[in-house]
């Protein structure tokens, strides 16, 4: 099965989180269907149109969030007095739950790619009552074992790319944490500063995980690019706030916590995060999960991706009403 055709919500609105925060979201398919939500890559990618398309119109009632300064939601990240302070992992997950009762629904399909997936695979370890299943795509779990294979560890494979990448530092900086020496340069007060920063970041996620058009044409937009660059490196300068130790990550230790809620992984064989394994050692630590390898697909794992995060949807949907 090929991605569903394009439909446009049916409802949308502001939702106050708290903070001088309120995020937008959007409902679309069935109001009568099985509640499901989409949490986009990032942090900071904002939702679009396509992650419509990955469910059943007829069966399901899709809910597309903007996390915290992202997408439509307010204010956002590209400005540079927006307070990323009360930007973290634990106020998203609040925000989930806070926008799950305001659309009176009691559980819900979890639908996450890349940093999706590690805000939804904690969420459904703090809140496992409201998580149907899940259905994760280029699967991360917010390691700071994978920020530093990401910021640095890829650079014997791109060397090129990673001496622009950090070109972009100053030389004081470039032994230390990347993705911190990098904030700092988006949150100066020189626009100049702030403008090359989100282009070298961007240039290099872009050097690094080849991503479809679509993707990369977004970096092309100047606000787009502040914003999204300033909230990947605030989440990666900070372990993402999940509290990480030296060793491997929350998520990971915590996949017990998983146990009785079915969820289909759907991943690329050749995503530079699975040179650490992650994908691996959460499927075989969670029993109820599926995991689908995509030969020959990166961190979008393409249409063959596509069709298997459909067939995961299809199944988890239940018969034709």
């Amino acid at each position: 099965m090929s991605l569903y055709p394009e439909i446009e919500p049916y409802d949308h609105g502001m939702l106050d989180v708290g903070d001088g925060n309120r995020v937008h979201w959007a409902t679309c398919g069935n109001p009568r269907g099985k509640p499901a939500v989409v949490l986009h890559g990032g942090p900071g990618s904002g939702t679009g149109p396509r992650a419509r398309r990955y469910f059943d119109p007829a069966r399901y009632r899709v809910v597309l969030l903007d996390q915290r300064g992202a997408g439509r939601s307010t204010p956002p990240a590209s400005d540079p007095v927006t307070d990323m302070s009360v930007n973290t992992t634990d106020r998203l997950l609040a925000d989930l739950e806070r926008l799950r009762t305001h659309l009176g629904i009691e559980r819900w399909l979890v639908w996450g790619a890349s940093w999706g997936s590690v805000l939804g695979l904690r969420y459904a370890q703090t809140h496992p009552g409201v998580v149907s299943e899940l259905v994760l795509t280029a699967v991360a779990t917010g390691s700071r074992a994978e920020v530093d294979l990401l910021t640095r560890g890829l650079g014997t494979i791109f060397p090129d790319a990673f001496e622009r990448f950090l070109a972009g530092l100053p030389a004081a900086e470039r032994d230390g944490n990347l993705a911190a020496a990098y904030n700092r340069l988006l949150e100066s007060p020189d626009p100049q500063v702030r403008h090359r920063a989100a282009r070298a970041w961007t240039d290099w996620e872009t050097a690094t995980i080849p991503a479809p058009p679509r993707s990369i044409e977004r970096f092309e937009d100047p606000d787009f690019r502040q914003g999204f660059a300033r909230t990947v490196t605030h989440y990666w300068a900070n372990d993402h706030f999940l509290g990480e130790g030296p060793d491997e990550g929350v998520v990971l230790k915590d996949a017990h916590l998983l146990k009785g809620i079915p969820g289909t992984l759907v991943q690329g064989s050749l995503d530079f995060g699975n040179l650490l394994g992650i994908v691996w050692r959460l499927h075989h630590a969670w029993p109820d999960s599926e995991l689908v390898i995509v030969d020959e697909a990166g961190h979008d794992a393409g249409p063959a991706g596509d069709r298997a995060l459909v067939a995961a949807t299809d199944a988890y949907a239940g018969p034709h009403r």
